[in-house]
């Protein structure tokens, strides 16, 4: 297993925290909870993660409404998901995060995943993003198996 606390002072540097936490992530194909609050950064780590392996950063958006975003980098295909609006296990059935897993060369990033044991089940890892003591500071508790 591997733990990593890391920390930002900026919104550019949880873009620029991406490619450190992707190297963390892999081999794939990986699934990862990707936790905090709203508003906690997830989505900004994702565009870093995004950069790192190549795919337009610019294009990375909150996939709140649409519950799935897939970016395509060099050699990698990078699948975000967004759970918040979804109540019931049943649900994630329409979402095909078993296709996207058996792909060997995706990265599925999850945030609210951990609303369902199904998800927590098949995670790989976990990164939980919190705000520290000043309001551009966030926190990063990275734990990958």
């Amino acid at each position: 297993m591997i733990e990593k606390r890391l920390k930002t002072r900026s919104p550019n540097g949880t873009l620029a925290l991406g490619e450190t936490i992707m190297e963390l992530m892999l081999p794939t194909p990986r699934t990862v909870i990707l936790r905090g609050d709203l508003g906690a950064g997830k989505t900004t780590l994702v565009r870093g993660i995004a950069r790192s392996l190549g795919a337009p950063e610019d294009d990375v958006t909150s996939p709140t409404f649409t519950l799935v975003h897939e970016y395509q980098g060099r050699t990698r295909k990078l699948y975000h998901l967004d759970l918040y609006r979804l109540e019931r296990e049943g649900e994630l059935l329409q979402l095909g995060l078993e296709e996207m897993e058996s792909d060997p060369n995706a990265l599925i990033l999850i945030e609210w995943g951990d609303k369902f044991p199904s998800v927590i089940a098949r995670a790989r890892g976990e990164v939980a993003v919190t705000q520290g003591d000043e309001p551009d500071d966030r926190l990063f508790h990275v734990r990958m198996l």
